[in-house]
């Protein structure tokens, strides 16, 4: 078992919360670690999910007595989505904590259920992250991921196959939302093709064979169901004109890496930067969630080409990723032209380079003196 960077109880002492994080991420060995006397419902058993389903009003009968700040977890809300109203009730007659976990949050947005109207903090749970790893092994995070289970396997395909096929499809295929499954199947592998890339709907319906209104619907149930996510343009124009689409990635690498038959990534090869670039978005993404900060990730893309592959909130933060031994002057031309209209910025370049240094007021930092800088805090 890791011990989690995350910490609930701070947010828990203040109020409620929904946790959301997708599946095997690692959300209920870590809940039941956290808060072992905690009252634990488990929707995932079908039994208990039916009586809820059937009969909502149980809870409010079941922890009417209890007492004040009781903590109760309640496993795959979206199950029973029905069940917010009387956490909502117990929540403001009872004063009893709820922590609201899910893989899903698509039944409560699309539906209009109860979402308790502020009464609930959102916060995030993320596959694990460097710091959470004694022994923490790159190469071994870029080709299998950082789910648990699949990092600490020796034979993390065979999970990776088995979490696709059972998790992450039934998933989709549970919730009832995908006609064609077998079209939707075709699209995940293209999506993987365009993972780190600039999101080009109609170039992807073209490959999947369907409409461009389409994929943007199965781009949208990726990120409800919390399988990827959207990395927005930063758009705050200033003299060069700007791409304006979202970039996408697959919530972990290692689901890229399969979807893409990708695996014993060789250092130096397109694949093996794809990979690093995604890792250090997966990580970036992790710390912001973690953290709660209000700075947004989102990267610079002109049309003339010249990119950053992050940057942090307004401005305040531009990294590129490159996976290079040696960063060299042509590693730079974006991150010097985004300084050019953002003199405040920062400049950073995450890399192979073995010496972190200062080259023309850019930093240049090796992976692994970034990461222990990321989740210490001094990095942003």
């Amino acid at each position: 078992m890791y011990d989690r960077y995350y910490s609930l109880k701070d947010d828990i002492e203040e109020m409620s919360v929904f946790l959301f994080g997708a599946r095997k991420t690692g959300k209920s060995t870590y809940l039941h670690s956290m808060f072992p006397d905690a009252i634990y419902i488990d929707l995932l058993d079908s039994g208990i999910c039916t009586l809820y389903r059937q009969h909502p009003n149980y809870l409010y009968e079941q922890l009417e007595d209890k007492d004040a700040s009781t903590i109760v977890i309640i496993d795959e809300i979206q199950e029973v989505p029905e069940l917010l109203n009387e956490v909502h009730r117990l929540i403001f007659k009872c004063d009893i904590r709820f922590i609201l976990c899910g893989s899903s949050a698509r039944k409560l947005k699309r539906k209009g259920y109860n979402t308790l109207g502020g009464r609930a903090y959102p916060c995030h749970f993320y596959p694990l992250v460097s710091c959470e790893i004694t022994d923490f092994n790159l190469e071994k995070a870029l080709n299998d991921g950082l789910l648990p289970q699949h990092y600490l396997s020796k034979k993390p395909q065979r999970l990776l196959s088995a979490y696709i096929d059972v998790y992450l499809k039934q998933e989709i295929k549970a919730e009832a939302i995908v006609r064609n499954l077998s079209n939707f199947e075709r699209f995940m592998e293209v999506a993987a093709l365009t993972d780190g890339e600039i999101v080009n709907y109609t170039n992807i319906a073209t490959d999947c064979g369907v409409k461009s209104v389409t994929v943007k619907e199965y781009f949208d149930i990726l990120q409800d169901t919390l399988i990827g996510y959207m990395i927005p343009a930063y758009t705050k124009t200033m003299k060069r004109k700007l791409m304006q689409a979202p970039k996408f990635y697959y919530f972990d690498v290692g689901i890229s890496n399969y979807l893409l038959r990708r695996q014993n990534l060789l250092r130096g090869s397109s694949e093996y930067g794809k990979a690093f670039e995604h890792f250090v978005i997966q990580e970036l993404m992790a710390y912001i969630g973690y953290s709660h900060s209000r700075d947004k990730l989102s990267y610079w893309h002109t049309y003339s080409g010249l990119e950053v592959d992050a940057i942090i909130g307004d401005a305040k933060l531009a990294i590129e990723i490159k996976s290079v031994e040696e960063v060299l002057p042509k590693h730079l031309k974006g991150l010097k032209a985004f300084r050019e209209e953002h003199p405040n910025c920062l400049p950073i370049i995450v890399s192979h380079d073995r010496i972190t240094r200062t080259s023309d007021g850019i930093k240049i930092i090796c992976i692994h003196d970034f990461l222990q800088m990321l989740w210490k805090g001094e990095i942003f």
